[in-house]
């Protein structure tokens, strides 16, 4: 068994996030200008929530739903903070973390060159959500990767930089 679907949807990964937040339809507005997502579609309820909606970010897809606490669907604010660090790869990721900054986003780290051969820093969406923002800068070796990691905790920086 595998994890591919290929009766799926074709805008559709094998793994597509699908995020609860305190106001999806804002969520939507705050993902276009962020990151240039693009909107595919939005479901309302009777009641106005939407139900489900998706954007599409690169060549990506994240489904978003609104909070329904009497079904359990409850975003990073309400649980106050989340495990999950969405990843982003970009062709430019300082304009585009200074760009999710200026449309509402938290820094959480700043952009800097990263010991695994990235361009990387960290946000957090006015929705709770973080997201890791990266390019790649130079290709490594596994073992390379690995020893320049070692040689970054030894400094006492887990996201320490090259």
């Amino acid at each position: 068994m595998n994890a591919t679907a290929e009766n799926a949807p074709p805008c559709l990964r094998s793994i597509t996030p699908h995020l609860v937040c305190a106001g999806a339809a804002d969520a939507i507005e705050f993902y276009k200008k962020a990151f240039g997502a693009e909107e595919m579609m939005r479901m309302p309820g009777p009641d106005g929530r939407l139900i489900h909606a998706a954007v599409k970010i690169g060549d990506s897809v994240v489904m978003l739903v609104d909070e329904m606490p009497e079904w359990g669907a409850l975003g990073p604010k309400a649980l106050k903070g989340s495990p999950v660090t969405i990843h982003l790869m970009v062709d430019n990721v300082d304009a585009v973390f200074a760009q999710a900054v200026a449309a509402g986003a938290t820094a959480k780290m700043p952009v800097a060159d990263m010991f695994w051969g990235d361009r990387y820093g960290k946000v957090v969406d006015p929705f709770g959500h973080e997201w890791s923002i990266a390019t790649h800068v130079r290709d490594m070796t596994q073992e390379e990767m690995i020893a320049a990691g070692r040689e970054a905790m030894a400094k006492g920086c887990a996201d320490a930089t090259a």
